[in-house]
């Protein structure tokens, strides 16, 4: 099983900040749920309704007994997002942790239809090492960088579709 590196309290703490009342009534969406610990925040902060994504089997069946009615998926990201855009889900926060120096700073922005799950002026905060740089060279999404953020080895790196300014 893979280690899991949960979210620092500092970095959680500071995500909810930022994205202030945004998360009331929100959407939520956890990538890379791992414990779950940023979506179920967002729920106690009164997110409507949270769906975590969670590869690794005995993490999602934990998530699933500690997240009540919510939605996880046990798949990999790249099928959950396949799976929600099935669904034509769409989401006002999304939230991705992908595992640290594992490729997914480039592969993540440039995921088939991953802008199909933003809901109208949504944003996406992507936690990342402070040594990898998220890439948008490849950028099919058209998403585009609205604000990074510096948290020692941890940086958050806000999303949003072209179109739409906070």
């Amino acid at each position: 099983m893979k280690d899991v590196r949960p979210t620092s309290g500092r970095v959680v703490s500071a995500l909810f900040s930022i994205l202030g009342g945004k998360v009331e009534g929100a959407r939520f969406l956890d990538l890379f749920a791992g414990t779950g610990r940023v979506g179920l925040e967002a729920l106690r902060r009164g997110a409507e309704s949270c769906v975590f994504a969670e590869s690794v089997k005995t993490r999602a069946e934990e998530l699933r007994r500690l997240a009540g009615g919510s939605v996880v998926l046990g798949l990999e990201v790249r099928r959950a997002v396949s799976w929600l855009v099935k669904r034509e889900m769409t989401f006002d926060v999304i939230f991705a942790d992908p595992p640290y120096s594992s490729g997914w700073c480039e592969v993540l922005p440039a995921l088939p239809n991953l802008n199909a799950l933003f809901a109208h002026d949504a944003v996406m905060a992507v936690e990342h090492s402070a040594r990898e740089e998220l890439t948008l060279s490849d950028n099919p999404n058209g998403l585009k960088v609205v604000s990074v953020r510096d948290y020692g080895e941890t940086c958050l790196t806000f999303l949003k579709l072209g179109g739409y300014e906070s």
